[in-house]
């Protein structure tokens, strides 16, 4: 009995799919055993904020030329035993209503702002208030990178902090750090933020 060429395909799909769904249990189970805690992160903000180039410079430490975002990258970033799962969004306006289909699951959001883009500043707080004022995103943690530093025109971040009514939030474990992604400032210390917030977590838990 021949089986057809078609079903034959059925077949060695789901096949993969089963194989697939196993790769990921037992690379779950690995990074128990090796005591490595993974985190699902997005990196949020404006188009031109400067997300990618932070998230490839925080990945391989060197300024990786890239392309407006349409869709999503997704990487995968190790620091400080802690494997962070990296969504990086686009941010067009024709893009921004799709971003709470990533919300589920997330346990940090890594808000990028363009300190030299003063115009924009009231639409990236606009889009940061909805943001955290999603169900599914209540009380996780925010580090807002305050990118572009190296430039003169650049706000500092007491001006950000102001504007994005920071200080106001009470609820909320967040931060924000004056960044580059050129240059790679603040990266590391953000990241730092990130992996004593999780570790003082699992304290408290």
């Amino acid at each position: 009995m021949f089986i057809e060429k078609r079903a034959l395909n059925e077949i060695y799909k789901k096949i993969n799919e089963v194989l697939l769904r196993m790769g990921g249990t037992f690379g779950r189970l690995l990074s128990h055993l090796w005591g490595q805690k993974e985190i699902r992160v997005l990196i949020l903000g404006l188009d031109g904020a400067g997300k990618t180039t932070i998230l490839y410079r925080m990945q391989v430490g060197e300024v990786i030329t890239t392309v407006p975002t349409i869709g999503f990258n997704m990487e995968t970033l190790c620091y400080k035993n802690i494997k962070f799962n990296v969504w990086d969004l686009g941010g067009q306006t024709s893009i921004r209503p799709y971003w709470r289909c990533y919300y589920t699951c997330t346990q940090a959001i890594i808000y990028v702002i363009d300190s030299t883009d003063i115009q924009r500043l009231s639409a990236t707080t606009k889009e940061l208030n909805a943001i955290l004022n999603e169900k599914e995103l209540s009380n996780i943690d925010l580090l807002v990178f305050a990118n572009k530093q190296d430039a003169p025109n650049a706000l500092n971040i007491e001006e950000i902090s102001e504007t994005l009514n920071l200080v106001d939030m009470k609820e909320r474990n967040w931060t924000i750090i004056p960044t580059s992604a050129i240059t790679g400032e603040g990266l590391n210390e953000g990241l730092d933020w990130l992996v004593n917030s999780i570790k003082n977590q699992n304290n408290g838990s």
